[in-house]
């Protein structure tokens, strides 16, 4: 892989990781089917294919759509650097106020089939989902011409990274992120990110 398509994908990575970081009903999901070992792989798999579907039609349909409408992609560039700084906002207050931990539920075990439905619905329910990977990472993508596919590749990569991670390291997690306190560094790292990504599209023009 050479160094623009490297770089390509570690924007992408990078980008991804941040979106799918912030603290959420459906990480919060995993992380308890994770500290149970209640049926881990179906339900990380679920998350990341889900994930890899919408973001290669963002990736992929995007570019097609900002050709035949040329005003879609400055539109798409300043509400995308709106929402990152709203996002970044959010973050940073709740790494201001504190108070974020998870706490894994306690109830008994429950049924493949209502694991991965719950999954699903978690998923495709989240109308965020749509906004970070058909309209944000399919906006930001259309910046790298020529290289769309290995961005892309970048920010599906990171969905399964973060996913397993969390799902099959949940329980030597447990004692960190029963902590407030590291829920309040990880937001105000994401908030950083947010805005740095926000900076880069309002003066990339």
């Amino acid at each position: 892989m050479d160094a623009a398509l490297l770089s390509a994908f570690a924007a992408g990575l990078a980008l991804g990781l941040s979106l799918i970081l912030a603290i959420g009903a459906q990480n919060a999901f995993v992380l308890r089917q994770g500290l149970r070992g209640d049926h881990v792989l179906a339900v990380v798999l679920t998350c990341a294919l889900s994930d890899a579907v919408l973001i290669t039609a963002g990736v992929s349909g995007f570019a097609a759509l900002a050709e035949a409408a040329p005003w879609i992609a400055p539109l798409l560039r300043w509400g995308g650097a709106a929402f990152l700084l709203v996002y970044g906002a959010k973050a940073a207050l709740a790494a201001w106020r504190g108070g974020a931990a998870l706490r894994a539920a306690e109830e008994g075990t429950a049924g493949l089939r209502r694991a991965v439905l719950t999954c699903l619905a978690l998923t495709w329910l989240n109308p965020h989902v749509y906004l970070d990977t058909l309209v944000l990472l399919g906006s930001i993508a259309s910046r790298f011409e020529g290289r769309v596919w290995a961005f892309g590749s970048g920010a599906v990569t990171a969905s399964f990274l973060f996913f397993f991670a969390l799902g099959y390291g949940a329980r030597l997690l447990r004692p960190v992120f029963a902590k407030p306190t590291a829920w309040r560094l990880l937001d105000a790292g994401i908030a950083l990110v947010m805005w740095s990504i926000a900076a880069g599209l309002v003066l990339g023009g």
